[in-house]
């Protein structure tokens, strides 16, 4: 199902990439940020929310990696920064969507404000459609289900297609095929 999904997502302008382990998973992060400008200066820093990818990470030396990399989430960083970082539920593959209880704030400022969004998700929490996620997911146990495909787009009465008005320009999505470790 991985290949579906990503031949949907990046049809629709997402950034698809997979890795075998954590580890893979996290250097790419930290070398993508570093590629991007993420400094430790004004306006160029990344916002990483806290998530199960982070448990058991040293997030000072993660900080010292990429000076810039901040784990303490607030409105104000997340607009000023340049990449957000978040852990998605599930990925639909019949329509290359990423599915995400976001009752924490947290997690919708680093995907919505920022213009780059990088989501990680295990590969093996690919679902063949809607039905299959919601099976899972009920929606009365949570305040806030977001479904994610693609970057933001928006059209005007004309059809002029504008990315990133909305939400992030670019969206980045990292499989992990063993998130233990």
């Amino acid at each position: 199902m991985y290949e579906k999904f990503k031949t949907r997502a990046e049809a629709v302008g997402a950034e698809v990439h997979r890795f075998r382990n954590k580890s893979d998973a996290k250097e790419f992060i930290l070398s993508f940020l570093g590629n991007e400008g993420v400094a430790d200066k004004e306006s160029a820093s990344a916002l990483w929310s806290d998530s199960g990818f982070l448990k058991g990470e040293d997030k000072e030396s993660l900080s010292k990696k990429v000076p810039g990399l901040k784990f303490d989430v607030s409105r104000q960083l997340a607009a000023e920064s340049i990449a957000g970082i978040s852990e998605m539920s599930y990925a639909l593959a019949d329509t290359g969507s990423l599915v995400s209880d976001q009752t924490s704030i947290d997690e919708r400022l680093v995907s919505t404000l920022p213009p780059i969004h990088i989501a990680i998700v295990s590969t093996s929490s690919i679902l063949e459609d809607k039905t299959a996620v919601f099976k899972k997911l009920r929606p009365e146990n949570s305040s806030y289900i977001a479904f994610i495909t693609g970057p933001s787009r928006t059209a005007d009465i004309e059809r002029v297609l504008t990315i990133g008005v909305h939400g992030p320009k670019r969206l980045v999505i990292v499989f992990v095929d063993e998130m233990e470790g």
